[in-house]
């Protein structure tokens, strides 16, 4: 439950108004309040009857806001803290799936099982990652930090840092990462600092970066 206030204060920084005007009206800090509550319930709650009334609750909660938002974030996924959900809405996330700390989830995401036999697995995506609107990530593999992944990109293989990939299957098109888009309180103001020296800047245009 810890991790839940630098989640909320993800949204103040990001302009949405006070804690108590996000919390009250953004869908995604509704389903990361039950998340983090199903979390720490699994991993903290050590009473067996207290446990099995908590998770109870957890299970009819997660649904409720599985329905109301289209937002299915398992609890026995590891998000980390500062998880920034800008729109609600088809966002799917595999229950062994491991993401970094703030990072950016937008609508339409889905994040799951790929790949066959000893290759079959679920992404592991590193810190300060930005995935962009209509996105599919698939399969064992490692997403690195700072990486800024484009509108409907398909991602199935391993993604160094500070990469933006674009594309069916997805392609990386620069180092410049993920600086201008995922910003939290704290954050070192030198956007420059998450690119490479040989690349050019990246925008966001018509929904592609």
């Amino acid at each position: 439950m810890y991790d839940f206030k630098f989640d909320i204060d993800r949204y103040v920084y990001m302009g949405v108004g006070s804690w108590l005007y996000a919390l009250l009206n953004k869908q995604g800090l509704w389903a990361l309040a039950e998340y983090r509550f199903s979390r720490w319930v699994l991993t903290e709650v050590r009473i067996p009857l207290v446990g099995k009334f908590l998770k109870l609750i957890g299970l009819l909660w997660h649904k409720l806001v599985e329905i109301t938002t289209g937002i299915d974030l398992p609890k026995h996924s590891k998000i980390g803290k500062g998880l920034y959900i800008g729109h609600f809405g088809g966002i799917i996330v595999s229950p062994a799936v491991e993401i970094g700390e703030y990072c950016n989830l937008s609508h339409d995401v889905t994040i799951g099982v790929g790949g066959r036999g000893e290759k079959s697995g679920v992404p592991k995506i590193g810190n300060r990652v930005f995935i962009g609107p209509g996105a599919r990530i698939f399969g064992a593999i490692q997403i690195g930090d700072d990486v800024a992944i484009g509108a409907n990109a398909v991602v199935t293989k391993d993604i160094p840092d500070r990469a933006v990939v674009v594309g069916i299957p997805a392609q990386i098109v620069n180092f410049n990462g993920s600086a201008e888009y995922v910003n939290y309180r704290d954050r070192p103001t030198d956007a420059t600092s998450n690119r490479s020296e040989h690349t050019t800047v990246s925008t966001i245009d018509n929904g592609k970066l």
